[in-house]
């Protein structure tokens, strides 16, 4: 599902040695590869707009933005570091709604209600953001161990803890988020013609059944 970015390649070192004024080569440098990761992702942005997640390669990204390929390697090292990259945006602000937002989302609101309503706006997100989800999704690291899947599985045990549940929070959390993977949810839109809103009503079922039952 989806990821806090890892950070892009390394930059290659800039030589040391001072420019007139005192300024030395290293600040300029991290300028221009400012400039030139913003040039990329903007570029990825337009092209994910035109033809998809799918139609966003290293190849069509270098030739767009007018750079080599290897230039795009080295910012993001490989297609699914792009592709986490181009999410880090979106995945800071659902973060931060369901940490810090108005309640039944954020804090404040019953620990069920938060869990629908954090599952809700879950599926809300991947109607979204979920072809690049998907395409960021390429191993089992990506899906389960950067820090945006740790803190979403951690925050899903907390509400559990909090709704009373005493089975163990970590399964529970992973059992209730499978449901909510970008694959699964865009196969059921888009093969299966379920809306969007018969999965939030789903969940809110799964959910509900799972802390009453505790």
């Amino acid at each position: 599902m989806s990821l806090i970015p890892i950070r892009p390649g390394a930059v290659p070192g800039s030589r040391s040695g001072s420019r007139p004024g005192g300024q030395t080569g290293a600040e300029p440098e991290r300028r221009d590869a400012a400039r030139n990761r913003e040039l990329l992702l903007r570029s990825a942005r337009e092209l994910v707009a035109e033809c998809g997640a799918d139609g966003l390669t290293m190849d069509t990204l270098a030739a767009r933005a007018g750079v080599g390929k290897g230039t795009v390697f080295r910012r993001f090292g490989s297609r699914a570091g792009l592709m986490m990259s181009l999410l880090s945006e979106a995945e800071a602000q659902f973060q931060g709604r369901f940490m810090f937002g108005p309640p039944p989302l954020g804090p404040g609101a019953p620990p069920l209600e938060r869990l629908i309503a954090c599952g809700a706006e879950r599926i809300g997100w991947v109607m979204e953001y979920g072809e690049l989800a998907r395409a960021a999704d390429t191993s089992a690291y990506n899906r389960f161990d950067v820090p945006a899947a740790v803190l979403w599985h951690r925050h899903l045990e907390v509400l559990l803890r909090e709704a009373g549940v005493s089975a163990d929070l970590r399964l529970m959390a992973g059992a209730l988020s499978v449901t909510l993977e970008p694959e699964r949810l865009l196969h059921s839109v888009r093969v299966h013609g379920v809306a969007p809103a018969s999965l939030v009503e789903s969940w809110r079922e799964l959910a509900t059944r799972v802390v009453r039952g505790a």
